[in-house]
């Protein structure tokens, strides 16, 4: 019985559903939306990795017959809320915070406290903290609310589990407690949506906002915004490069905030299911080909 195969059947004894991650990667083996067979658990449609986790032994040791698959533990079907702190990457300035760093602070300026935890050390340096999610609730995933290189898992989202190795090292618990409750204030905050409020960046001669244009700039973010939570699946990602590539224009103008605009259609992409590593490189690169094709700033009001 392989390492791999032993890891996902200990985690399933927890009554945490894993799925089989590619070799050596953190990225799903199974089928996505876009070559789905539409057969089996998918007859009535895509099912998504968190619908076909399992934690039925004979149906991983299956799926693990097949390969040396890493193993995922889908995060939300396991009701559970991982607070995934990452390390400073080489790409950060320097004196970037590490996110543990970060989340304490976090916490002091609150006057709140985290308990200990069930944990896990990932091998860039991060840390996953585990906990139960409240009862009768579905948490969603998110990304940064909670600070800079702040990530959560939950519904529409995965973690990889314990035992699963990249080329960095080894995922490792370095705490092997029961989950503790998530803090209400930690739920309250990652429930609720960010602010999100057009930063107009266009001056009138006396350095006020030119309204009408300000007013525009607005409206376009709002309604791409929408466009893109509204997706339905299959035209998703579709929406999201659209939507991006409308908004890039109206940064190069000077009339939308750039970061403004990736919280905006972040947070419009998480409401419609898209997970952070789907969505995250698609704004990035849409935004940054259309400012990169309208560098005098084209759009009208």
């Amino acid at each position: 019985m392989s390492d791999f195969l032993n890891a996902a059947l200990a985690i399933a004894a927890r009554g945490w559903p894993v799925i089989p991650l590619r070799p050596g990667s953190k990225v799903s083996a199974l089928h996505g939306e876009t070559r789905c067979p539409g057969t089996g658990q998918c007859a009535d449609g895509h099912a998504k990795p968190e619908q076909r986790a399992t934690t039925h032994p004979d149906r991983i040791r299956n799926a693990w017959a097949a390969g040396a698959f890493n193993v995922g533990l889908a995060t939300g079907p396991a009701g559970l809320v991982v607070i995934d702190l990452d390390a400073p990457k080489p790409s950060d300035p320097p004196g970037t915070l590490h996110g543990r760093e970060i989340l304490h602070s976090l916490c002091t300026s609150l006057g709140e406290t985290l308990p200990d935890t069930h944990t896990v050390a990932t091998p860039s340096g991060g840390l996953h903290l585990y906990f139960t999610a409240p009862r009768d609730t579905r948490p969603r995933s998110t990304q940064d609310i909670l600070g800079r290189h702040i990530d959560t898992r939950a519904w529409g989202g995965y973690v990889v589990a314990p035992g699963s190795t990249v080329p960095a090292g080894r995922y490792e618990i370095s705490d092997d407690r029961p989950p503790a409750p998530l803090p209400d204030w930690v739920h309250t905050r990652l429930a609720a949506p960010p602010r999100i409020k057009a930063v107009s960046l266009r001056q009138k001669g006396d350095g006020t906002p030119a309204g009408r244009r300000a007013a525009y700039a607005a409206a376009a973010l709002r309604n791409e915004q929408r466009n893109v939570q509204t997706a339905v699946e299959g035209g998703r990602n579709k929406a999201l490069v659209r939507a991006a590539r409308a908004l890039g224009r109206l940064i190069a103008s000077g009339d939308l905030d750039r970061t403004e605009v990736e919280q905006a259609l972040s947070w419009g992409a998480e409401v419609a299911g898209l997970k952070p590593y789907e969505y995250r490189s698609a704004i990035t690169s849409a935004l940054s080909w259309s400012i990169a094709h309208n560098p005098t700033g084209r759009a009208t009001a």
